[in-house]
């Protein structure tokens, strides 16, 4: 079941100047960078009240980070949903016709499990399911 909106993604070129402008211009706290092999993307949290902010660079040319910003350039990238039973979220969403990224759920950042869903299934909205 989902249970609330865990995180917002943004895609950046710079997450050192990413964190930098955030922290400098708008007074927020980042985290200390992370690797997520698994998606070929280095990533910050930057909190914001009972949510996040999830900063994104990629790591490699054929990160589908890197693809999205050479098609979109810089911007929102995705919404993420906390759940408490992962596997029954993407059972749930491929019953009702949702067209998945990831059919078993992958490492994600800070010991999370996480999976997409496609964003031409969900109105152009790529979704992240995240379990932590």
């Amino acid at each position: 079941m989902l249970k609330r909106i865990h995180h917002l993604g943004i895609a950046v070129k710079d997450l050192e100047l990413a964190k930098k402008t955030l922290e400098d211009a708008l007074g927020l706290v980042t985290s200390a960078v992370e690797e997520v092999p698994t998606q070929k993307v280095r990533v910050a949290f930057v909190p914001v009240g009972e949510s996040r902010l999830e900063l994104l660079e990629p790591t490699q040319e054929d990160s589908t980070v890197q693809k999205f910003l050479e098609t979109r350039g810089e911007g929102f990238h995705h919404i993420a949903f906390e759940t408490d039973d992962l596997e029954a979220d993407l059972k749930k969403a491929e019953s009702h016709g949702l067209r998945l990224i990831d059919k078993e759920p992958r490492p994600g950042a800070h010991g999370t499990k996480v999976a997409f869903i496609h964003p031409k299934s969900t109105f152009g909205l790529l979704i992240e399911l995240v379990q932590e």
